[in-house]
């Protein structure tokens, strides 16, 4: 008769699982990619390496989950900022407060949690993750371009290349904040978040309005 797993041994499973997946994000929030290995992941959940591998083939799986995780995530928080629920307050915005309600979330959390945002921005990476990368920039642009086109509707933007606007969007968004990024991660410096923030925003609206 062929084994059958029970929910018991399947929940144990997932558990498992997230504990894997939530201490691998931990070491690559504090520390970067370049930190995440499956020793590394081993010790900090307190199993052994074998375990790690029953779920993840080699390092390459195990940081490129972490990172679909994390971006994930991260384009959650983009897509609610520029479509709230309509239970929400921010439903009410227009698009414009609605745009400057998205750019200011996103550079406020990048700022924030700063090494995270640095290893999924700009840290060198494998192919297989920057390949991702440039599907999560997509997601990203897609989120802005559906924005603008919106706004373009109510007429509180002008008619434009929302493809390009929206690209555009994202790229001012992560090359601006590159360098703070690294310098706060580096103690180089402090980051006048406020100016940083303003400037981003009159950069964009100059793009779409």
């Amino acid at each position: 008769m062929a084994y059958r797993p029970t929910e018991k041994t399947e929940a144990r499973k997932k558990a498992q699982h997230k504990l894997l997946s939530d201490t691998a994000l931990a070491i690559v929030s504090n520390d970067g990619f370049k930190a995440l290995t499956i020793a590394s992941l081993a010790q900090e959940a307190g199993v052994a390496i074998g375990t790690i591998y029953k779920y993840f083939e080699d390092k390459a799986a195990l940081c490129t989950h972490v990172f679909k995780i994390a971006s994930g995530k991260e384009v959650e928080m983009v897509r609610r900022s520029a479509f709230p629920e309509p239970s929400s307050n921010s439903e009410k915005l227009n698009c414009t407060e609605r745009l400057e309600q998205t750019i200011q979330s996103f550079a406020e959390r990048a700022i924030a949690g700063h090494k995270l945002a640095y290893a999924l921005i700009a840290e060198p990476v494998s192919p297989d993750i920057e390949a991702e990368r440039l599907k999560y920039r997509q997601a990203y642009a897609q989120i802005f371009r559906d924005l603008i086109e919106a706004g373009i509707a109510s007429k509180e933007f002008r008619k434009q290349d929302t493809e390009v606007a929206a690209t555009a969007i994202v790229g001012a968004l992560a090359e601006t904040l590159i360098t703070p990024l690294v310098e706060v991660a580096h103690k180089k410096q402090g980051v006048n978040k406020e100016q940083l923030i303003a400037s981003i925003k009159q950069f964009c609206f100059c793009g779409v309005k």
